[in-house]
């Protein structure tokens, strides 16, 4: 086990450089950048002073220089200009658009992504655990229908339809507004206990709009690994000699059947952080998802690809996360890969 997770996590190395470099190159394919369409802007206008100024900043972060030495500064291979020390040193570069540091702007709305996109994974977990075992315990039953067609009327929706739904019948019948993560007034301030009883107010609409389909795919699932399990021959056999129902099915088949569970950290972990971002536009949530959308949108490159070499880092954590838990929590999961003799 300890050889297998150095492997693992000397391959982390190589992968997360290799993400790095298709970041950039995606993030650099839109002819231009963030201070060239400014600098387009500027001349339109004849602001002489303000097109100077912009010159310099381009000059200032490389982007007059070649692409390979742009990459080179942005992931810290080589020192960049005005105290710049790259990603491999934890700086994440300097937003044009917000004028500001990217930690800065990222900060408060990681936060608050944070705190969203885990009450939907608690949220998800909650509800589709038990709705799961239940449907797989009852197979056929009026109760597994019933949860089986809204299982799939959760999938079929899609989550900013649900989100424009509701943001229009609490308008029209109740005179509500539901968008936001908090009250107006709270938006830029420091946090206090106001603060964070208006984003607990706010936060279940969007917790179950997001956490709609999720739930519903993750009752399939599970339905579906435990109807497996409980119809093979180790179970068939433990109850054979007597064994209670219930110790029966936590010991063996749910056990097994927890896999979906552990494998989806992988993709669990990024979405803490970035969760759905059209449901935040729809929504008006100050969350990281619109961040990064506009952020692409105005090719605001050290924004946009350090957010996203964070939420990469993130997924590849995952992934090694769920795989030292299933070959815990499975014992038919072979770390080598090879046949057991």
């Amino acid at each position: 086990m300890l050889r297998y997770t150095l492997r693992r996590l000397l391959i982390m190395i190589p992968t997360l450089l290799v993400i790095s470099f298709v970041t950039f190159v995606i993030i650099q394919l839109p002819p231009g950048d963030f201070l060239s369409n400014q600098i387009a802007e500027l001349q339109s206008q004849g602001d002489r002073a303000a097109l100077e100024k912009v010159e310099f900043l381009r000059k200032q972060y490389g982007l007059d220089k070649p692409f390979l030495e742009q990459y080179g500064v942005w992931v810290g291979l080589w020192p960049g200009e005005r105290g710049f020390s790259g990603l491999l040193q934890g700086d994440m570069g300097w937003s044009f658009e917000h004028d500001m540091a990217v930690k800065s702007v990222v900060g408060d709305r990681l936060l608050l992504s944070f705190i969203l996109n885990f009450s939907v994974i608690l949220f998800t977990w909650a509800v589709a655990f038990p709705i799961g075992v239940y449907a797989a315990t009852h197979q056929y039953s009026w109760g597994d229908h019933g949860l089986t067609l809204l299982g799939y009327v959760g999938l079929a929706t899609p989550n900013f339809l649900l989100a424009l739904v509701l943001m229009y019948f609490a308008n029209v019948q109740f005179g509500l507004s539901i968008g936001g993560i908090m009250d107006p007034e709270y938006l830029g301030q420091p946090w206090s206990w106001g603060r964070a009883r208006s984003v607990l107010e706010h936060l279940w609409i969007p917790v179950i709009v997001i956490g709609t389909s999720g739930t519903a795919g993750m009752i399939r699932r599970l339905r579906a690994n435990l109807l497996d399990e409980l119809q093979k021959q180790y179970v068939v056999t433990a109850r054979a000699k007597g064994m209670p129902p219930f110790r029966l099915l936590v010991k063996y088949p749910l056990r097994m059947s927890l896999n979906p569970f552990i494998a989806d950290i992988g993709s669990l972990l990024p979405s803490v952080i970035s969760g759905s971002a059209i449901v935040a536009v729809v929504l008006s949530l100050q969350t990281s998802g619109p961040m990064l959308l506009d952020a692409l949108r105005s090719q605001d490159q050290y924004l946009a690809g350090s957010f996203l070499m964070f939420l990469s880092l993130l997924t590849v954590v995952g992934m090694f996360i769920s795989d030292l838990l299933l070959a815990a929590l499975d014992p038919r999961i072979r770390l080598t890969g090879g046949a057991a003799k």
